[in-house]
């Protein structure tokens, strides 16, 4: 046959544009990921951002949506002259559900003036997050420091640090993956040698990244320094962390994993054959050792798989937030399913592309191996989706909501190939006039050999030197690839199913970059809990017009005592506004208190008390309408929350009006 290598071109050049679009996502994906999204958010500060009040406070208390870890260095105050008025080593104010950490100030009379608040800290999903603001005592003044922004995750670490995440995770798809189409779909894989390279290259490529990322965790999350990676302190604190924990918890599974791929790729590769080659009395013993070594291996390899999913699982999203007994257990086997289906379809491609001719009954059983696999990646997905997102509008309204979607168009688009695979691998049983699973081989159509092509010598004569053997047995290696590859580019069928396969990779390509960077995302729940605070993560104020949003928290010392009181103001500009306020108890329930009063006061103008007619709409909820803020500038909300017949306190707020 002619056509072989025409068609081979055209299969290339129809795959092209499909790997030119994952290699420009990936691209683009990666370089617009820049600085580490939070994962944590700011939502209410004591003293509040902005505020001014008529002592110095004795501490500086901060609260956000998670747990956080902080250090000695997590929490600075530093006066107007940019000296440090903190004690240092920062502390768990509230334990439950109300995340406040704080920071005794000096105790000696400190001076009027702005003071600023710089705080760096790590989520409970180990991605760093820093912010600053402003306060003042008696007056505010000109200070010499600048309030920082959230720089850390960012620069050459945070790209190198997300390159290694990458990597990590192509690694155990490729590992976990390849080592399951071998032992499910297709025993006889493990003697080809390509499929060996892919699985092996899996196992270092996860092995380096995570090493690098051990390295780089530290100037990731603190000095953001390069230099900073080899420092022994630095990784000695990195190993104190859960991070750190589950790193160097993967390299233990690591270790096991060698051992797992040297029996995968030495011991069962040797049973196969001789069980796929037996010609005497002896076979059958040989074939029930290997299906006792096949349920050795899946039963070890499961293990080892499971707990490298868990290295992920327990130290990332599924950690921290809400539901996270029932989150763990599901992002392991969102994992364990995706590298059944992303990794099986590397090594079936690599087999396509690189080996002999792969059995139509091994090409069938990854078809319903992967079709099993997508449905359990939809419903574990469709519930981290509901856990990371929380509503409809958060789709089109944050970054996460945003990479989420083009993550399920990705999806789709790698079902619509799998689609086309399926009927190719309908096509190859249809082609042997009997059902797949029946199926005992490849199906080739073998090109005859032209009459000129000369007959090799089958092997070396007594007189044959060892160089001319040696180059006998190259020119016989050459000769079986060159029929490999004419009796696999002959087959109209097996090149629609590369081709289609092909189409499948390099989707994933796409697919695993998005996911990569939509861990390195602050979730919408997150991202909308700060909005709600009136606080974006570093902790600058909203843009000039927007509606206003206030936090703080409360306690009025009785039973149930403590919670926050959120006021949302709109349009958030001076003159008549809409107030709605809020009242939850530290689990963010609504608490429904007797008795909640609010008064505005622009002291510049020598404005107010003005008092909010508050009507209640709801549980732990009111409303006031025509709130008439006459002038723009810097006002004082005071929120008296009286929780019993004896118990109340008064929080004050400071915001900016246009």
């Amino acid at each position: 046959m002619t056509t072989a290598a025409p068609r081979s071109r055209r299969t290339v050049r129809a795959a092209l544009p499909a790997v030119v679009l994952a290699v420009l996502a990936s691209l683009c994906l990666l370089g617009g990921a820049g600085t580490a999204g939070a994962h944590a958010a700011l939502t209410a500060s004591t003293p509040a951002r902005g505020a001014v009040v008529e002592e110095a406070p004795s501490e500086v208390t901060l609260t956000f949506t998670e747990d956080v870890a902080v250090s000695d260095d997590s929490i600075r105050v530093l006066a107007p002259d940019g000296e440090r008025v903190d004690t240092g080593a920062p502390k768990r104010l509230t334990g439950g559900q109300d995340f406040r950490y704080g920071v005794e100030l000096r105790r000696d009379g400190l001076p009027e003036g702005t003071y600023t608040v710089a705080w760096k800290a790590v989520s409970a999903d180990s991605h760093p997050i820093a912010g600053g603001f402003t306060f003042s005592v008696g007056a505010p003044s000109e200070t010499t420091v600048a309030v920082p922004g959230q720089e850390v995750g960012g620069g050459p670490v945070g790209a190198l640090y997300g390159a290694a995440r990458w990597t990590a995770y192509a690694g155990f798809l490729l590992l976990a993956g390849g080592a399951a189409f071998v032992l499910v779909c297709w025993p006889g894989a493990a003697r080809v040698r390509p499929v060996q390279r892919l699985v092996v290259a899996g196992w270092v490529a996860l092995t380096a990244a995570t090493i690098a990322a051990l390295l780089l965790r530290g100037p990731y999350t603190g000095s953001g320094r390069l230099g900073d990676a080899l420092d022994a302190d630095g990784i000695r604190a990195v190993l104190e962390t859960r991070p750190g924990t589950a790193l160097v918890s993967r390299l233990l599974l690591l270790a096991v994993a060698a051992l797992f791929v040297s029996l995968l790729f030495g011991a069962y590769a040797r049973r196969d054959a001789a069980a796929d080659g037996d010609g005497d009395g002896s076979g059958e013993q040989t074939r029930r050792d290997r299906r006792d070594l096949v349920v050795g291996l899946s039963a070890g390899g499961a293990v080892v798989a499971i707990g490298l999913a868990a290295t992920w699982a327990t130290a990332e999203h599924a950690s921290a937030g809400i539901q996270t007994g029932v989150a763990i257990p599901a992002h392991i086997v969102h994992l364990l399913a995706a590298a059944g289906w992303l990794g099986g379809l590397a090594a079936l491609l690599t087999a396509l592309w690189r080996g002999p001719s792969v059995p139509r009954e091994a090409v069938a059983r990854f078809s319903r191996l992967a079709l099993g696999c997508v449905a359990v990646l939809a419903a574990t997905g469709l519930y981290q989706s509901w856990r990371q997102v929380g509503g409809w509008p958060a789709l089109t309204s944050t970054a996460y909501g945003w990479l989420l979607l083009a993550k399920v168009a990705l999806v789709a688009l790698m079902i619509g190939a799998a689609r086309a695979s399926r009927r190719h691998t309908a096509r190859l049983a249809d082609a042997a006039g009997e059902p797949a699973k029946a199926a005992p081989g490849p199906v080739t159509v073998p090109e005859p050999v032209a009459a000129a092509e000369p007959a090799l010598v089958t092997g070396p004569g007594p007189d044959v030197t060892p160089e001319r053997a040696a180059q006998l047995a190259r020119q016989r290696a050459a000769a079986d690839a060159a029929r490999r590859k004419r009796e696999r580019d002959a087959d109209p069928v097996r090149v629609g199913l590369r081709r289609s396969v092909l189409a499948e990779a390099a989707v994933a390509v796409a697919v695993l970059t998005v996911t990569t960077v939509l861990t390195g995302t602050e979730p919408a729940r997150t991202a909308e809990a700060a909005a709600r605070a009136g606080t974006a993560a570093t902790g600058q104020p909203s843009a000039d017009g927007e509606p206003v949003s206030l936090v703080s928290p409360f306690d009025t010392g009785g039973p149930e005592g403590r919670g926050s009181v959120q006021l949302d103001i709109e349009p958030g500009r001076s003159g008549d506004n809409t107030l709605r306020l809020r009242v939850t108890d530290p689990r963010g329930r609504a608490l429904d208190v007797p008795e909640v009063k609010v008064s505005f006061t622009l002291e510049a103008q020598d404005i107010g008390p003005l008092d909010a007619t508050l009507e209640k709409s709801s549980a732990g909820r009111w409303t006031a309408s025509g709130l008439q803020l006459p002038l723009p500038g810097t006002w004082k909300a005071a929120v008296t929350v009286r929780t019993s017949d004896i118990d109340q306190t008064t929080e004050r707020m400071t915001f900016d009006l246009p």
